[in-house]
């Protein structure tokens, strides 16, 4: 309790003033979010996950592209959660989703929810953010379903634009405390032979985004 009241306290300084305005501008640069949503494809009746849902937005264009499902979604800051409920209340879905405080490395969704393993779970540039990402792919991976997947966007290697506009963009990105993980592929790998699933990864739009896909045999 002592941990998560340290780093919840810690990401509500960091979105005291942004979560007003993070959808807004984060819309030109979160690239693949919706090709994320797109490729859940969750079964009727369902139920999915977002580790680090911030203002709920993609739980909501997720609720709306797949109208049979039950969505829940955790966060460690409790400002992002406040607005996250507003706005689920707004688009008349507070049926549908629910919200609560949790660390991405340690949740417990069963005592949470009640819910121990999801159909669908997906983790939207969060884990560049998380110093310990690495245990959230395994607490996720962890948390699948039969035949469940766990879909992952974040910001990639920017292997593909020029040199100075990669330098650029990390730098700005380390001003919002942004560390793009440079060997997550290889993590994804390593997270799904130890969960025995298949891995897809991908980089999108020449490197700047990666996109990734553990799914339960």
């Amino acid at each position: 309790m002592i941990l998560l009241s340290s780093a919840a306290a810690g990401m509500d300084r960091h979105y005291r003033y942004q979560r007003f305005v993070y959808d807004l501008t984060r819309r030109h640069y979160l690239l693949g979010r919706d090709t994320l949503i797109g490729g859940l494809v969750p079964p009727d009746g369902g139920s999915v996950l977002e580790i680090g849902c911030g203002t709920a937005r993609n739980l909501i264009h997720a609720a709306r592209r797949y109208p049979d499902v039950r969505l829940f979604g955790i966060d460690i800051s409790a400002a992002m959660l406040e607005t996250a409920g507003k706005h689920v209340a707004a688009a008349g879905l507070a049926g549908r989703i629910r919200l609560a405080q949790d660390d991405a490395t340690t949740f417990d969704t069963e005592a949470t929810f009640g819910i121990g393993r999801f159909d669908r779970i997906f983790i939207s540039y969060a884990l560049s953010m998380i110093p310990g990402w690495h245990d959230v792919l395994d607490r996720a991976a962890g948390g699948l379903a039969p035949q469940g997947s766990l879909h992952v966007v974040d910001f990639g290697r920017c292997e593909g634009l020029p040199r100075l506009a990669r330098s650029a963009l990390y730098a700005w990105l380390g001003w919002f405390s942004v560390t793009p993980r440079q060997d997550l592929g290889g993590v994804v790998q390593a997270t799904a032979a130890r969960h025995d699933l298949d891995a897809f990864f991908t980089p999108l739009y020449r490197g700047y985004a990666a996109y990734a896909v553990l799914t339960r045999r």
